[in-house]
């Protein structure tokens, strides 16, 4: 589905639309399991990100005043959600890498191209998958919502907090330190290959919380 189909897409949730709201939700609820997937590092944690991320996103839905932006919207919300999940999750990593925690390696003097588009296929997603989820955090983000959901690099500064410099610095390295994890798999298979996992199904009851909020939301239209 591409941003002008959700945009479409979240119009019609804006409308009241039953049968937009399923679509929205497994949609959506997909894109962030697997961002929070990497994120986070557990899928059980992922699980927990997308329910509470589309929870907060239904409950607000109704305020929604740009239904094109709702990628970059529902992205912003799922990044606190994450970071929240973290914070609790004994999983957790003691200590955060930095930004300057790469080897000189990677850095680059100027732009870096994205990851080949073949590595988006089927048959290695999941070497790309890994490849991002070695990723420092700082640059994983990044190149996450730059690279994977092809967001703008305005949209991506305003969902992690920084500046348009700071999302062009950690993408330049990020994507160097992935193309040297890629180019390791090509040439001695160094990553594994593992698929992504996918969400369980929602639940009788989660999928009664999402809908609930989403109906709260629009009730002063009277839907």
């Amino acid at each position: 589905m591409d941003r002008h189909d959700e945009t479409n897409l979240a119009r019609a949730v804006l409308a009241g639309e039953p049968q937009a709201f399923e679509r929205f939700v497994e949609h959506f609820r997909s894109k962030v399991f697997h961002y929070s997937w990497l994120m986070c590092g557990r899928p059980e944690d992922a699980e927990e990100v997308a329910q509470e991320a589309l929870f907060n996103a239904f409950e607000h839905f109704g305020s929604l005043r740009e239904p094109e932006r709702v990628r970059s919207w529902i992205f912003r919300i799922a990044k606190n959600a994450c970071l929240m999940q973290r914070r609790k999750s004994v999983f957790a990593p003691a200590q955060e890498l930095s930004i300057d925690d790469m080897p000189p390696g990677t850095e680059v003097s100027g732009d870096e191209p994205p990851p080949d588009r073949s590595y988006l296929t089927s048959e290695l997603r999941a070497v790309l998958d890994r490849a991002i989820a070695e990723l420092p955090p700082l640059y994983r983000s990044v190149v996450l919502l730059r690279d994977l959901e092809e967001l703008s690099t305005e949209e991506t500064a305003q969902i992690l907090d920084v500046s348009a410099d700071v999302v062009k610095t950690r993408l330049h390295r990020g994507r160097a330190a992935l193309r040297q994890k890629l180019d390791c798999y090509v040439n001695n298979h160094c990553l594994e290959d593992e698929p992504a996992p996918d969400p369980t199904p929602l639940s009788a009851w989660e999928r009664e919380q999402l809908y609930s909020a989403w109906r709260k939301s629009l009730s002063p239209k009277a839907v």
